[in-house]
Protein backbone atom coordinates (compact mmCIF):
# COMPACT_ATOMS: atom_id res chain seq x y z
CA UNK A 1 0.00 0.00 0.00
CA UNK A 2 1.42 3.12 -1.08
CA UNK A 3 -0.37 5.41 0.68
CA UNK A 4 -2.81 5.04 4.06
CA UNK A 5 -5.20 7.74 3.27
CA UNK A 6 -6.41 5.93 -0.25
CA UNK A 7 -5.12 2.77 0.13
CA UNK A 8 -3.64 2.98 -2.87
CA UNK A 9 -0.89 0.33 -4.23
CA UNK A 10 2.47 1.49 -4.59
CA UNK A 11 3.26 0.36 -8.15
CA UNK A 12 6.94 0.37 -7.57
CA UNK A 13 7.02 -1.93 -4.61
CA UNK A 14 4.40 -4.27 -6.03
CA UNK A 15 6.39 -4.59 -8.93
CA UNK A 16 9.76 -5.58 -6.76
CA UNK A 17 7.67 -8.05 -4.83
CA UNK A 18 5.72 -9.68 -7.44
CA UNK A 19 9.70 -10.16 -8.78
CA UNK A 20 10.81 -11.47 -6.27
CA UNK A 21 7.51 -13.81 -5.15
CA UNK A 22 7.56 -15.30 -8.56
CA UNK A 23 11.45 -15.93 -8.84
CA UNK A 24 10.66 -18.12 -4.65
CA UNK A 25 7.39 -20.33 -6.69
CA UNK A 26 4.20 -18.51 -5.49
CA UNK A 27 1.58 -17.68 -7.87
CA UNK A 28 1.17 -14.18 -7.80
CA UNK A 29 -2.61 -12.42 -7.85
CA UNK A 30 -1.53 -8.62 -7.47
CA UNK A 31 -3.32 -5.87 -6.37
CA UNK A 32 -2.57 -2.96 -8.67
CA UNK A 33 -3.87 0.57 -9.94
CA UNK A 34 -6.12 0.62 -13.15
CA UNK A 35 -3.03 1.37 -15.18
CA UNK A 36 -2.35 -0.54 -18.18
CA UNK A 37 1.15 -0.18 -18.13
CA UNK A 38 1.44 -1.76 -15.49
CA UNK A 39 -1.23 -4.80 -15.60
CA UNK A 40 1.02 -5.30 -18.65
CA UNK A 41 3.93 -5.34 -16.58
CA UNK A 42 2.86 -7.67 -14.05
CA UNK A 43 1.37 -10.81 -17.18
CA UNK A 44 5.34 -9.94 -18.73
CA UNK A 45 6.90 -10.70 -15.25
CA UNK A 46 4.38 -13.55 -14.75
CA UNK A 47 1.93 -13.35 -12.60
CA UNK A 48 -1.31 -15.45 -12.60
CA UNK A 49 -3.97 -12.49 -12.58
CA UNK A 50 -3.92 -8.75 -12.21
CA UNK A 51 -6.28 -7.40 -9.48
CA UNK A 52 -7.30 -3.47 -10.72
CA UNK A 53 -9.03 -1.78 -8.42
CA UNK A 54 -12.37 -0.20 -9.31
CA UNK A 55 -11.93 2.62 -6.88
CA UNK A 56 -10.43 3.14 -3.13
CA UNK A 57 -11.10 -0.02 -1.07
CA UNK A 58 -13.83 -0.03 0.93
CA UNK A 59 -15.02 3.15 -0.61
CA UNK A 60 -17.72 2.00 -2.48
CA UNK A 61 -17.73 3.78 -5.48
CA UNK A 62 -17.83 1.74 -8.18
CA UNK A 63 -15.35 1.91 -11.60
CA UNK A 64 -14.29 4.96 -11.71
CA UNK A 65 -12.27 4.52 -15.01
CA UNK A 66 -13.41 1.64 -17.11
CA UNK A 67 -12.00 3.06 -20.29
CA UNK A 68 -8.80 1.54 -18.25
CA UNK A 69 -10.21 -1.42 -16.88
CA UNK A 70 -11.49 -2.08 -20.70
CA UNK A 71 -7.79 -1.51 -21.85
CA UNK A 72 -6.35 -4.03 -19.76
CA UNK A 73 -9.07 -6.45 -20.31
CA UNK A 74 -8.07 -5.95 -23.97
CA UNK A 75 -4.91 -6.75 -23.64
CA UNK A 76 -4.46 -9.26 -21.29
CA UNK A 77 -3.82 -13.15 -21.88
CA UNK A 78 -4.14 -13.35 -18.14
CA UNK A 79 -7.54 -12.94 -15.61
CA UNK A 80 -8.42 -9.96 -14.83
CA UNK A 81 -10.38 -9.92 -11.80
CA UNK A 82 -11.44 -6.08 -10.49
CA UNK A 83 -10.48 -5.49 -7.01
CA UNK A 84 -11.74 -2.83 -4.49
CA UNK A 85 -14.38 0.00 -4.56
CA UNK A 86 -17.40 -1.91 -5.38
CA UNK A 87 -20.08 -1.45 -3.64
CA UNK A 88 -23.49 -2.65 -5.59
CA UNK A 89 -24.55 -4.99 -7.65
CA UNK A 90 -24.44 -2.74 -10.78
CA UNK A 91 -20.75 -2.04 -10.56
CA UNK A 92 -19.95 -6.17 -10.55
CA UNK A 93 -22.42 -5.94 -13.55
CA UNK A 94 -20.27 -3.22 -15.13
CA UNK A 95 -16.87 -4.73 -14.38
CA UNK A 96 -18.35 -8.12 -15.45
CA UNK A 97 -19.44 -6.38 -18.96
CA UNK A 98 -16.17 -4.77 -19.53
CA UNK A 99 -14.96 -8.58 -19.92
CA UNK A 100 -13.33 -8.81 -16.42
CA UNK A 101 -13.14 -12.44 -15.79
CA UNK A 102 -14.16 -11.90 -11.88
CA UNK A 103 -15.12 -9.56 -9.38
CA UNK A 104 -13.38 -9.81 -5.53
CA UNK A 105 -15.42 -7.95 -2.89
CA UNK A 106 -16.08 -7.53 0.39
CA UNK A 107 -16.88 -4.37 1.95
CA UNK A 108 -20.18 -3.80 -0.66
CA UNK A 109 -21.53 -7.13 0.77
CA UNK A 110 -20.42 -6.90 4.44
CA UNK A 111 -21.69 -3.35 5.04
CA UNK A 112 -24.59 -4.03 3.43
CA UNK A 113 -27.89 -3.72 5.73
CA UNK A 114 -28.94 -6.88 4.46
CA UNK A 115 -25.87 -9.10 3.84
CA UNK A 116 -27.40 -12.35 2.48
CA UNK A 117 -29.37 -10.28 -0.27
CA UNK A 118 -26.54 -8.35 -1.45
CA UNK A 119 -24.41 -11.39 -1.98
CA UNK A 120 -27.36 -12.83 -3.77
CA UNK A 121 -27.58 -9.26 -5.67
CA UNK A 122 -23.76 -9.28 -6.64
CA UNK A 123 -23.94 -13.34 -7.67
CA UNK A 124 -26.40 -12.14 -10.27
CA UNK A 125 -25.13 -9.14 -11.64
CA UNK A 126 -21.34 -11.15 -12.21
CA UNK A 127 -23.81 -13.52 -14.02
CA UNK A 128 -25.74 -10.92 -15.85
CA UNK A 129 -23.00 -8.89 -16.78
CA UNK A 130 -20.96 -11.64 -17.78
CA UNK A 131 -23.41 -12.59 -20.16
CA UNK A 132 -24.09 -9.16 -21.87
CA UNK A 133 -20.60 -9.41 -22.76
CA UNK A 134 -20.40 -12.55 -23.93
CA UNK A 135 -24.04 -11.75 -26.23
CA UNK A 136 -22.03 -8.30 -27.39
CA UNK A 137 -23.82 -4.96 -26.90
CA UNK A 138 -25.32 -2.54 -29.61
CA UNK A 139 -22.36 -0.23 -31.03
CA UNK A 140 -23.03 3.05 -29.25
CA UNK A 141 -24.16 5.74 -32.01
CA UNK A 142 -24.64 9.45 -31.96
CA UNK A 143 -27.84 9.54 -33.44
CA UNK A 144 -31.12 7.35 -33.08
CA UNK A 145 -31.93 4.37 -36.01
CA UNK A 146 -35.55 3.60 -36.34
CA UNK A 147 -35.44 -0.38 -35.46
CA UNK A 148 -39.30 -0.48 -35.99
CA UNK A 149 -40.60 -0.63 -40.09
CA UNK A 150 -41.97 3.06 -41.49
CA UNK A 151 -43.92 0.82 -43.70
CA UNK A 152 -47.16 -0.83 -43.06
CA UNK A 153 -47.94 1.08 -40.06
CA UNK A 154 -51.76 2.47 -39.40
Amino acid sequence: IGDEKTLFPDVVETLKACEILIQEGFTVLPYTTDDPVTARKLEAMGCAAVMPLAAPIGSGLGIRNPHNIRLIVEQSKIPVIVDAGVGTASDAAIAMELGCDAVLMNTGIAGAKDCVSMARAMRLAVEAGRLAYLAGRIARKAYATASSPLEGVI
